[in-house]
């Protein structure tokens, strides 16, 4: 899935021989960064930063990757209290071959380090009359659910998992390692997405092929884990259906914070150079191209390309020159729409609950109305749905003997809807607790010990997430492709962004997915300036 204009050939169907891939840059060609100065600056050591920082470094660049926070992961922190052990960000991991790759850049494999353990079920939904539905590791699995819930779907979700298949040969396997920066590049593929209907909302799609109101539900609910409102996300985003079939749903054990330290230790091995504690201010631009940034402490860092792991809309209103931010910009601040903001209570019980899945989907008495309220209304309702972590399903190191560790989540409204979250903060997690008590945790409000939260507040505190929104910009036709933030920045050559708000989007693949674009084209640039 690389990309090359040559010849008006692509890598993906034209790999490069052995004398082109000889001649590309190795690690051992250029020593690590020393004295401030490097070949790439990479602002922000989240997912996107990480593998955009490994890809770099494996075609032989050196290195910096600056973070604002104590440790790295960006989102992915860890947090330990009590003897409880939480994931703050992503807690599931799909297209594993995505992390299989940053190892084979520098010939390791990623299972001598990281054990990925599947899980089944992938999610249990809890809905709001009582009854719930299994979302299984196989299809088989899955049709017994449906069918226990209702035979006539059963033909409709193999026709919906077909619709997604064909959905994610385009737009994952064919567009999401694809730079989108060029308008052309995008009518190419117009034909194409007209064809798969991705005028539809996701939401559409699934009402489409499914006709229980529950399992609507159920199967309209992936947008949410990439920040979207499922009625009126972009129907492209139905592949997640089928990439979590291809390649299935992983918990990476020792959690997403074993994850980020394996692959700092990854980074420290191959000569990346990390600094931690460390805000950019200001992206430095001289005669048109960034040469480095400034930091809040006065540190300067040059490098001859920028790569940008931070919220897009946040570089270009914050971290470039106001003179080059107001005329570069390429998306007017006042038309971006914004994924939801996040709630996220932390909790440890003194007991254990073995009938709690891995994951639960709680789902409250309203879908669509609340989902209205969150994206469009922007208020916070007194009902909510939940997304519920319960790590210690599958590993037991998360808390103490006898006892389970939590991580729940609650879409709520970004800043833009001015909610006071230190007055209604205490109320939702007081509210979380009782629905949870009521239902499928009895006996919570005696046994739930250590709790503490996040708020949109935290987000856009701790992560430069502007408007506190938990993944950017939203998932809509219009915020998709060439329509997002360019992978490169139309107007400063060697500024870039290996991100959730760029294209592809949000989520581990996303982001992952994201730096592979920039890998994309700054080898298109390597090989045209060395006239390969």
């Amino acid at each position: 899935m690389w990309r090359l204009v040559l010849s008006g050939a692509t890598l993906a169907n034209n790999p490069l021989s052995k004398t082109q891939y000889s001649r590309l840059p190795r690690p051992t060609t250029n020593p690590p960064a020393t004295d401030n100065v490097s070949d790439v600056l990479v602002i922000g050591a989240g997912f996107g930063g990480i593998a955009a920082a490994l890809r770099m470094r494996a075609r032989g660049f050196s290195v910096t990757l600056v973070e604002r926070l104590p440790e790295i992961g960006g989102r992915a922190q860890v947090f330990n209290k009590g003897g409880f052990r939480h994931d703050a960000g992503p807690t599931v991991i799909t297209a594993p071959f995505l992390f299989d790759e940053l190892y084979e850049l520098f010939g390791e494999k990623r299972s001598n380090f990281l054990e990925f353990k599947p899980l089944d079920p992938w999610y249990r939904f809890y809905f709001h009359g009582g009854e719930t539905f299994d979302y299984r590791a196989t299809v088989e699995g899955t049709l017994e659910e449906v069918r226990r819930l209702h035979p006539p779907d059963v033909a409709g979700y193999e026709n919906l998992l077909s619709v997604s298949k064909a959905i994610f040969e385009v737009g994952f396997e064919k567009l999401a390692a694809q730079p989108f920066t060029r308008f052309l590049t995008m009518l190419a593929q117009v034909p194409s997405l007209l064809k798969l209907g991705s005028y539809r909302t996701v939401a559409g799609m699934v009402r489409h092929h499914i006709k229980h109101p529950l399992l609507r539900q159920a199967f309209s609910i992936h947008p949410l884990l990439v920040g979207g409102n499922p009625f009126s996300t972009t129907s492209i985003y139905t592949l997640i259906h089928y990439l979590e079939r291809r390649w299935g749903v992983y918990f990476c054990m020792g959690g997403t914070g074993r994850l980020v330290s394996e692959l700092f230790r990854l980074m420290e091995r191959t000569g990346v150079s990390v600094v931690k504690n460390t805000d950019i201010a200001e992206i430095l631009i001289k005669n048109g191209r960034a040469t480095g940034a400034r930091c809040q402490n006065g540190t300067i860092f040059m490098a001859d390309r920028v790569i940008c792991n931070a919220d897009p809309p946040t570089v270009y209103n914050e971290m470039l020159p106001e003179t080059v931010s107001r005329r570069k910009r390429p998306l007017p601040e006042t038309l971006n729409k914004y994924s939801m903001g996040l709630f996220v209570l932390f909790f440890g019980t003194r007991k254990t609950y073995p009938d709690l899945a891995h994951h639960t989907i709680w789902m409250g008495p309203r879908f669509k109305e609340l989902l209205s309220d969150i994206f469009d209304r922007k208020i916070l309702s007194d009902d909510f749905s939940l997304y519920i972590h319960r790590p210690t399903a599958t590993d037991p190191s998360f808390a103490p003997d006898g006892c389970d560790s939590f991580y729940v989540l609650c879409p709520v409204p970004n800043l833009l809807g001015e909610i006071d979250w230190k007055e209604q903060g205490p109320g939702l997690r007081s509210r979380i607790i009782e629905a949870l008590d009521s239902t499928i945790m009895p006996d919570l409000k005696s046994t739930v010990t250590d709790d503490f939260w996040m708020t949109p507040e935290d987000f856009k505190s701790n992560y430069r997430s502007m408007h506190g929104a938990g993944f950017s910009i939203a998932p809509i036709f219009s915020q998709s492709a060439w329509f997002r933030y360019h992978n490169r920045d139309p107007h400063i050559p060697n500024l870039y962004f290996s991100t959730a708000g760029a294209h592809p989007g949000a989520g581990i693949p996303g982001v992952l997915c994201s730096a592979k674009v920039v890998e994309n084209l700054i080898t298109e640039e390597e090989m045209m300036f060395r006239g390969i």
